[in-house]
C-alpha cells in the first residue's frame, strides 16, 4: 500500500521497559494516541509478552493497538535469569537493538513502515535506532519531572556526590531540598550501582538528539521545573496516564490499563469495600517491585491493627511470609489482606479514606487523581523524592517518619492513618487534594495542558509524514 493510501495518520512503535510500573503508562499513552487517529503497534519483551495476563477480556480500548515483540536475550525469565542487573542491561541493548531493526524492517515489508519510536527513558538505545532509519525518537520519562531534574544535574556534574550530610541542595525549579528527599541512588552514594548508571548516564546519554520529550506527569503539578527543563530539550507534559474514565471520561471504553503481570482479587476487594463507610478504610499496597523487611512488616502491621481503622492491605505472595504469625485472622474483623487488587476500582471506592504508599510514580499520580490522601512510606529510588512534594509542596499527604534504622514503627503508622481519617490535618489534606482532582482531570481533558501537548505532538508527526 502506498503511504499516501494508509487509513492512519501515522504509526507509532513503543516500546516500555519490562517492568508493569513502566508498562502501564505507555500503554495508556499509546490507546490516547490511538484513539487520536495514530497507529500503534506496542512492542514488549518476549518474556513479558508470555507473562502478561489480561485481566479482562472486554477491555476494547486496546483492541486496535498491534502488540509484537523484541528480545532482551533472556525470553525464559527477563531479568530474573540474568546473573546481575548489569549483565541483563547490557545484552537487553545488544540484542534489543538486532532485534528492534528486525522488527521495524518487518513492518516496513509488511506495508505498515514506522513513523516514530517512543521509547522509555530507562533504555536509550532505541534512540539510535531510530536516527539509523531517519524516524522521528521520542523518549518517554515515567518517573517525574522533578527526579528526573535531580538526576539530570548529577549525569551535568552540576550537583556532586556524595552530597554532604546536613547539606541544603539547591536546584533550579525545585523547593530548597535535604539529602533525605534524593532519589536512594544520589542520597546511598554507590548502592544499586546498576540502576545508579541507567537512570543519571543512560537516560540522558542522547536525550539531547531526542525529537520530542515527553513526561508523565501534567504542567500544572510541576510548572517551575517543567519550564526549566523545557529549556534543555523539547518537554512536553503528557499525563496522568491514567484510564480515561478515572479523569475525564471521554472515552467509554478505557476502564483499565488493560494489562497486568499480576492477578487481582477483584471481587474480594471490592465487596469487602462496598460495605464499609465512607472514608473509613486504609488502603495499603507498596506497589509490584518494593520488598518490605520482615521487621517492616510487622510494625507496619501492627500500626495498621492500632489505628482501630479498616484497613486493606495488598501484601504480593512472595511477601506474605512475612507476615506477623496469625496476623490475618487475629485483624479480620477489621482488615482484609488480598494477594494484588484492582487499584484504580478501590482507589475510585468511596469507603477508602486513604492510601499507605511507597510512593511510586504511578501510584502517586493514580492518587492525585482520585483524590484519595496518602501516608507516605517510601522505600527507595525516587519514592523518597515523591513523599516530600506529597507532604510539603503539594500538601496531599503526610510522611510517616522512619527512626534512626530506618524503620518506620507501628506507632507512626497508626497516628498518620488516624489524622487523616480523623484528625484537623485531614481535613486540610482533602481539600487540597479535591483540587488537584480537579486539575489533573483538566490537564488531560479537552483543550487542557497535556491534551494539548498531544495534539501538537500528532500534528507535527503527520506534516513530517
Amino acid at each position: 500500500m502506498e503511504k499516501g493510501e494508509r487509513a492512519y495518520k501515522a504509526h507509532c512503535l513503543v516500546l516500555p521497559y519490562p517492568s508493569q510500573g513502566h508498562i502501564n503508562p505507555m500503554l495508556q499513552f499509546s490507546k490516547l494516541l490511538n484513539h487520536k487517529g495514530i497507529k500503534i503497534t506496542l512492542a514488549n519483551t518476549i518474556f513479558v509478552h508470555n507473562t502478561i495476563q489480561k485481566i479482562s477480556s472486554s477491555s476494547s480500548s486496546s483492541t486496535s493497538i498491534a502488540f509484537e515483540t523484541i528480545s532482551d536475550g533472556y525470553d525464559e525469565g527477563g531479568i530474573t535469569q540474568a546473573e546481575s542487573i548489569e549483565a541483563y542491561l547490557d545484552r537487553f541493548r545488544k540484542i534489543g537493538t538486532k532485534t528492534l531493526i528486525e522488527l521495524i524492517d518487518r513492518l516496513s515489508g509488511s506495508g505498515n513502515p514506522v513513523d516514530c519510536i517512543v521509547y522509555d527513558a530507562f533504555m536509550p538505545w532505541p534512540l539510535d535506532v531510530a536516527k539509523k532509519f531517519g524516524i522521528v525518537g521520542a523518549v518517554f520519562f515515567t518517573q517525574s519531572c522533578a527526579v528526573d531534574n535531580i538526576f539530570y544535574h548529577v549525569h551535568q556534574g552540576l550537583l556532586k556526590l556524595p552530597l554532604p550530610p546536613d547539606s541544603e541542595i539547591l536546584l533550579p525549579g525545585l523547593p530548597p531540598l535535604q539529602p533525605s528527599d534524593m532519589p536512594s541512588f544520589i542520597y546511598v552514594y554507590g548502592s544499586y550501582p546498576a540502576f545508579f548508571t541507567m537512570v543519571v548516564d543512560g537516560q540522558f546519554s542522547n536525550v539531547d538528539k531526542a525529537d520530542w520529550v515527553f513526561c508523565n506527569t501534567f504542567y500544572e503539578l510541576e510548572e517551575e521545573v517543567v519550564d526549566c527543563m523545557a529549556k534543555l530539550w523539547p518537554l512536553r507534559t503528557i499525563g496522568p496516564t491514567i484510564p480515561s474514565m478515572y479523569l475525564d471520561k471521554r472515552r467509554e471504553d478505557d476502564r483499565e490499563y488493560g494489562f497486568s503481570l499480576f492477578n487481582p482479587n477483584s471481587d474480594a476487594c471490592l465487596t469487602w469495600l462496598n460495605a464499609k463507610p465512607k472514608g473509613s478504610v486504609a488502603y495499603v499496597s507498596f506497589g509490584s517491585l518494593a520488598e518490605l523487611g520482615e521487621n517492616q512488616m510487622e510494625e507496619l502491621g501492627w500500626g495498621l491493627r492500632n489505628s482501630n481503622n479498616y484497613f486493606l492491605w495488598v501484601v504480593r505472595e512472595k511477601e506474605a511470609a512475612k507476615l506477623p504469625k496469625g496476623f490475618v485472622e487475629e485483624t479480620s474483623g477489621k482488615g482484609l489482606v488480598v494477594s494484588w487488587s484492582p487499584q484504580l476500582d478501590v482507589l475510585a471506592n468511596e469507603a477508602v479514606g486513604c492510601f499507605v504508599t511507597h510512593c511510586g510514580w504511578n501510584s502517586t499520580l493514580e492518587a492525585l487523581s482520585l483524590g484519595v490522601p496518602m501516608v507516605a512510606v517510601p522505600q527507595w529510588t525516587d519514592q523518597s523524592t515523591n513523599a516530600r512534594f506529597i507532604m510539603d509542596v503539594w500538601k496531599m499527604g503526610l510522611k510517616a517518619q522512619a527512626d534512626e534504622k530506618g524503620i518506620v514503627r507501628r506507632e507512626e503508622i497508626a497516628n498518620c492513618v488516624r489524622e487523616i481519617l480523623e484528625g484537623e490535618r485531614g481535613k486540610e489534606i482533602r481539600k487540597n487534594t479535591s483540587k488537584w482532582k480537579e486539575l489533573a482531570k483538566n490537564a488531560v481533558d479537552e483543550g487542557g495542558s497535556s491534551d494539548k501537548n498531544i495534539d501538537e505532538f500528532i500534528a507535527k508527526l503527520v506534516q513530517n509524514y
